[in-house]
């Protein structure tokens, strides 16, 4: 009963953030609203939780949403994006040589952990590859959750305030009432799509897996439909109080330690990819905007969200980011090998 009255009180910030921020007109409001509420209560003591077993389905929500964005025509611009992959690699390159020596210098960070502290991958894969490593577990979930937090608000603010874009809008984050058809073929790949996900091992299976099933039912014109605003403003109230909750009985001093520091990186791993966004545009007539979306050090989740919002191409985007977490994943491990193999080498001789 006591877990669940903190389940409860966290949920309940989270709604109240959300609708403080709606009412403001502040950025994607149901997100932030609910991440700011919940990390300030969860810095301050309150016994609050998020309620972690729920992101799989909110997540598939969300994957199901930026899936009914590939219309058909994405196929015809699909060749386009070789080349803005390729700058995307190289731009990983130059974040890797950028925010790792930053962690390791700046923050004090033994190298171990500053690799996977600067590694612009997934949250959960850094998590367990620093720990199988030998890195400090605790830095590296810092470091990749305020990474996310700042990033997000960044980006968020930066779009709305500065470009003018209505970042957040009910209008452009969802579709209309459904009929029972469309929800049963929506609801179908939500479900199924998370367990398809999980049997070809995906990374983040239960987003990833109805994002692709939704895709492929709206690129084939099987469907044209949107989950309702309602819906989707509730799994964005979920997913911000998850990830406010992280910060549950982290010491104030640890997290501004590690809140500048994460400022500071992603500060520097953003101008970067605002630099790549120009090399993007110059040479592939990318949109900067979206550019700079498909590289920001964001979650794949909260920046399709935003480039929704901003009617950005999701599915640029999204693919973008499936890439930056594949490319990170394969090859952080076999960077963190060579370069140990190559220590080791140099101190025996």
């Amino acid at each position: 009963m006591r877990r669940f009255l903190h389940y409860a009180l966290g949920l309940l910030l989270g709604m109240g953030g959300g609708f403080l921020f709606w009412a403001l007109g502040l950025p994607l409001p149901w997100m932030l609203g609910a991440l700011f509420a919940t990390m300030a209560a969860s810095i301050g003591g309150l016994p609050v939780l998020g309620p972690g077993r729920a992101r799989p389905m909110v997540v598939a929500v969300i994957g199901v949403l930026l899936g009914s964005r590939f219309a058909p025509e994405v196929l015809e611009h699909a060749w386009a994006w070789i080349g803005t992959l390729g700058i995307l690699i190289v731009y990983l390159l130059v974040v890797g040589l950028i925010s790792v020596p930053w962690y390791r210098f700046a923050g004090g960070y033994d190298w171990r952990t500053a690799f996977f502290a600067g590694m612009p991958g997934g949250l959960a894969e850094m998590i367990e590859l620093a720990e199988a490593k030998g890195g400090r577990p605790e830095p590296v979930i810092l470091a990749h959750s305020l990474r996310i937090v700042v990033t997000i608000a960044l980006i968020a603010v930066w779009f709305r305030l500065v470009l003018g874009h209505e970042v957040g809008s009910a209008a452009a984050l969802s579709g209309g009432p459904l009929a029972w058809q469309e929800a049963v073929l929506l609801l179908a790949a939500a479900v199924f799509g998370s367990l398809l996900g999980k049997a070809l091992r995906w990374p983040a299976p239960t987003f990833l897996g109805p994002l692709a099933l939704s895709a492929g039912l709206h690129l084939t014109g099987v469907s044209e439909s949107a989950p309702p605003a309602v819906l989707v403003n509730a799994a964005q109230v979920i997913l911000g109080t998850v990830l406010g909750c992280r910060f549950r009985g982290v010491p104030l001093a640890a997290l501004r330690r590690a809140g500048a520091l994460s400022l500071g990186s992603t500060v520097l791993v953003l101008g970067t990819a605002v630099v790549f966004g120009q090399i993007m545009y110059l040479t592939t007539g990318t949109d900067p905007q979206q550019a700079l979306l498909a590289m920001a050090p964001g979650g794949l989740t909260e920046m399709g969200l935003i480039a929704l919002a901003i009617h950005a191409d999701v599915a640029f985007v999204a693919l973008h980011h499936v890439v930056r977490i594949l490319v990170v994943i394969v090859a952080a491990p076999l960077v963190f090998t060579l370069i140990e193999r190559r220590g080791s080498g140099q101190r025996g001789g």
